[in-house]
């Protein structure tokens, strides 16, 4: 089954070829993507005013780590490998994407059109994962081949 993360205009049509729905104006994006970054979200430290920074100014691990105010964007304080570690996920499930300037990628992440998806779901904080779906999310994340 897919599902499509809203980019603009929603117009769809069959693609005889493939069988697949040819969407204008969106991105394809299976619910099993959906389900796994929204999971992400849930189960990461990160609080709804890290995601809205995001979106509008792009932001390394060295800067989160070092903010005074951590816990206006995070539930605990960020180190950075462990920062990193956590925006490297969070790349690799669709939600945040690394920036480019003219040299190419920089450290520094946005958050991406699935992302801002994401975030309409919840009306106010992102709400916290309980014990099974943390679980299921670790096993996910470091243990994929299960």
């Amino acid at each position: 089954m897919l599902a499509t993360a809203t980019l603009g205009i929603k117009r769809e049509e069959n693609d005889a070829h493939s069988g697949k729905v040819v969407t204008s104006s969106t991105t394809l994006v299976s619910e099993r993507a959906l389900k796994r970054a929204r999971q992400a979200m849930r189960c990461l430290p990160f609080r709804r005013a890290f995601y809205d920074d995001l979106e509008h100014e792009a932001r390394s691990s060295t800067q989160l780590s070092s903010q005074k105010d951590w816990m206006a964007i995070s539930r605990k304080p960020l180190s950075r490998s462990s920062t990193e570690d956590d925006l490297i996920w969070l790349i690799q499930v669709g939600v945040l994407r690394r920036e480019v300037d003219g040299q190419g990628l920089t450290e520094r992440v946005r958050l991406t059109p699935m992302g801002r998806d994401l975030l309409d779901d919840w009306d106010g904080e992102i709400p916290n994962a309980d014990a099974l779906q943390v679980m299921h999310h670790w096993l996910r994340r470091h243990r994929p081949r299960l």
